[in-house]
């Protein structure tokens, strides 16, 4: 009995189904990937980036110089950045991002001052943005553009041992940042992402303060930082949404 009601069953199923493709009844539409969510994660990056002194207001001149000092930077940073985008019908994505990341982009370079030299010395240690971005999903692919404010913390000093001249200086300086990037979906909560960013600081006025002989003044601090990011998120709502 009830193998003869499970066979009518199917064969009314199948009939039924026959009936609405003779109809031309629409089967269901398939499902595509959604961008549509929150996320956060982290990222590895490489920095590397312009510092250029100008002492304008002979503060330094105790050195009997440097008034002047261009400096090339590089380094790595750790950080993670957490956002949310949605994902229109079309394609288009419009997000919102904060990041934050610590780590060391610096370097140092010799300054020749009247029989001697300087050591001017540059250290980025933090490094954070508020972002929105543009970008447009193929899938399980998304390019994007980005960009908003920046901040940038940074450490600076001028030593010379002959003259006994020890300058320091510390700053958060707010900026702007641009960027580009590609993110990959490789499951549905999960993604990878490969990103370049351009941070400009402009020209700044910072106070050195001479250690041992605790005088200070301004310095003109000109920067500039570019970064390459790889980064990982995690999506809490991503996944599979309705076809356009």
């Amino acid at each position: 009995m009830k193998t003869t009601l499970f066979t009518a069953v199917a064969l009314s199923l199948l009939s039924v189904s026959a009936y609405a493709a003779d109809l031309g009844v629409p089967a269901a539409a398939p499902s595509r990937f959604s961008w549509t969510s929150c996320y956060a994660g982290g990222y590895v990056a490489g920095g590397f980036g312009q510092k250029d002194l100008a002492d304008n207001a002979g503060f330094l001149a105790g050195l009997g110089g440097p008034s002047a000092a261009n400096l090339d930077t590089s380094g790595y940073l750790l950080g993670g950045q957490i956002g949310c985008d949605y994902q229109f019908m079309s394609g288009l994505l419009l997000g919102v991002e904060g990041s934050a990341a610590g780590g060391n982009i610096g370097g140092n370079t010799l300054v020749p001052v009247p029989g001697d030299s300087a050591t001017f010395k540059q250290t980025t240690d933090f490094l954070s943005d508020a972002t929105a971005r543009v970008g447009y999903a193929w899938d399980r692919w998304l390019p994007y553009v980005k960009g908003g404010a920046a901040w940038a913390g940074d450490r600076y000093s001028v030593f010379d041992a002959a003259v006994l001249y020890d300058a320091e200086a510390v700053e958060t300086r707010l900026g702007w940042t641009v960027g580009a990037g590609v993110e990959w979906a490789v499951w549905d909560d999960w993604s990878i992402k490969l990103e370049y960013d351009y941070y400009g600081f402009g020209t700044r006025g910072v106070t050195f303060i001479d250690n041992v002989s605790g005088a200070f003044g301004p310095v003109d601090v000109r920067q500039n930082i570019q970064v390459v990011k790889l980064g990982l998120n995690f999506h809490v709502f991503a996944g599979q949404g309705p076809a356009p």
